[in-house]
């Protein structure tokens, strides 16, 4: 068979093609497809590998140009740039590096707290414009002042590290974050509000999601010490930023660096041309190590799989083998569905997760689902997490991962995948097959018989088993213009606890929500998404 093509179409050190060289895959060097669609779209069919950084954009219209496309990988974590249910779509695994530029990234958000902390941008450009105001830039000490850190993952756990080396306290706020990990790594977990009202300087290190977008909020911030400084080198977003500047302005907030915004390139922001206001361009993993690191880890992860289909660190599809993959892929799917179900339930920080497998599923290659379940299960609190980190992320924040396998099985199943989620406030559990049409479903909800499909758009009630609730639910529904797809009960006993799983035909708006919440029978209502 002719040697895999890969086609590099954004700038990558000569070691990282060279990897490529030296595993026998035929490879191209052409920087300057990046930022041309039409001429990348033009020759993208005659290669099985895209070797990209940030300047590529994999859109519809070039994968449906990309005849032999098998994998897409990108030196970095973001993955922004990449249609990734496109990809999927067609067959096209996705990769990333998601651990290379931890190191850079922490760096910069402490060099960013330094030069906040002593004005040294705005001493520079005084100095250097002939003016010696040495009177001018007072600043202050980082030695015993504390700093609170959102998110205290990977990057997160580096600044922490090296905040306590240089003397500050370091508070934490992260979900995720255990006591058992706090004491380990030297910080005082502490909830957000109790880090808004101690912190001297506030680091983010979160992903973007809908829990964490404008996570720094106008009430937040209000909620604040007076003085504090603010620095964000994660996502833009995560910060309302015509607040800040109102903060700023009136001077409860001291001053804020930030490399990220909620637009870029920014060209304009409400942050710029304040004078206690530092800016990056995006500069978080902007160091010759951390981008030599992510190009030779992308390179070696393109040519296993293209020579001997080993996946590691993709975005749309776990680390299994080719083989495997068509008896694993839909107890992948299940895995990640359930997971998915219960990490949408649960609010409260999350001690452990339990993968029970029953049956034939047993004998499987469970890995792969263990780390399906658990990307499910997160995937609501972290954006970026794939099946490949997802393990490694749980025990950063030391969530215990516990499998369990039963290969006899019992009952009229033939696998049955249960999965409990133990949060801080209680556990949660699921249970789901596949049938023989290779179609998931959910057959078991806190121990009650249930048999659904899952679908794009469903409501999950817990409600007493009475009369008038399902003409009631219905009726609210019905005059709210939402339509019904399926409609799943189950019931523990007569007149005791039951569950509604309903398939409807689109989202369904919190007011809608709301009103279901109060029919009497009810109990809890959630939208979920799959």
């Amino acid at each position: 068979m002719p040697a895999p093509k890969v086609l590099i179409s954004d700038a990558l050190s000569e070691a990282a093609i060279q990897i490529f060289r030296d595993r026998g895959i035929d490879v191209d060097f052409r920087p300057e497809l990046g930022k041309d669609k039409e001429a990348l779209a033009a020759v993208i069919g005659d290669y099985d590998g895209l070797a990209i950084r940030s300047a590529t954009k994999v859109t519809p219209k070039i994968l449906d140009q990309a005849a032999r496309l098998r994998v897409v990988g990108r030196a970095g974590i973001g993955v922004d740039n990449v249609d990734v249910p496109a990809a999927t779509a067609k067959g096209v695994i996705v990769m990333n590096t998601p651990f290379g530029n931890s190191i850079t990234t922490a760096e910069h958000a402490i060099a960013m707290m330094f030069a906040l902390a002593r004005q040294i941008p705005q001493a520079d450009a005084s100095t250097q414009a002939g003016r010696w105001e040495k009177n001018r830039f007072m600043g202050v000490e980082l030695t015993a002042k504390t700093l609170g850190v959102i998110g205290c993952g990977n990057i997160g756990a580096i600044v922490a590290d090296r905040a306590i080396g240089l003397k500050l306290k370091v508070i934490a706020y992260d979900p995720f974050l255990s006591p058992e990990r706090a004491r380990e790594i030297g910080v005082e977990k502490v909830e957000l509000d109790g880090l808004l009202a101690r912190a001297d300087i506030i680091t983010l290190h979160v992903p973007m999601t809908d829990k964490t977008r404008n996570i720094l909020s106008a009430e937040a911030l209000a909620r604040t010490k007076p003085g504090v400084r603010i620095v964000n080198c994660a996502r833009g977003g995560l910060v309302d930023e015509a607040a800040l500047r109102a903060a700023l302005d009136s001077g409860h907030v001291a001053g804020a660096a930030f490399d990220v915004f909620v637009e870029e390139p920014a060209k304009e922001n409400p942050l710029f041309g304040h004078p206690n206001v530092i800016c990056t361009p995006h500069l978080g993993a902007a160091t010759n190590e951390a981008q030599e690191n992510v190009a030779l880890q992308v390179a070696e992860q393109m040519a296993d799989y293209l020579l001997s289909g080993a996946i590691t660190n993709a975005i749309n599809f776990p680390s299994i083998s080719a083989e495997e993959a068509p008896r694993l892929r839909p107890y992948v799917s299940l895995a990640d569905k359930l997971g998915s179900f219960l990490g949408q339930l649960t609010d409260a920080p999350i001690k452990g997760i339990r993968i029970t497998y029953e049956g034939a599923v047993a004998g499987m290659n469970t890995r792969a689902l263990t780390s399906a379940a658990v990307t499910g299960v997160l995937r609501p609190f972290l954006a970026d997490i794939n099946m490949v980190s997802a393990p490694a992320i749980a025990r950063e924040r030391g969530i215990v991962i516990d499998e369990v396998k039963r290969e006899g099985g019992d009952g009229d199943y033939e696998s049955v995948v249960r999965i409990t989620v133990d949060a801080e406030d209680m556990p949660r559990d699921a249970a789901g097959t596949v049938f023989h049409d290779g179609k998931p479903r959910i057959i078991e909800i806190r121990s009650i018989d249930i048999d659904a499909a899952f679908a794009p758009h469903m409501l999950y009630v817990r409600n007493h088993d009475k009369p008038g609730f399902i003409g009631r639910f219905g009726s609210l529904l019905g005059e709210a213009g939402v339509n019904i797809a399926t409609f799943n009960l189950g019931r523990e006993t007569e007149g005791g606890n039951a569950i509604a799983f309903v398939a409807v035909d689109g989202p369904v708006g919190p007011d809608v929500l709301e009103k279901i919440a109060e029919i009497p029978q009810v109990k809890r209502v959630r939208a979920v998404s799959f």
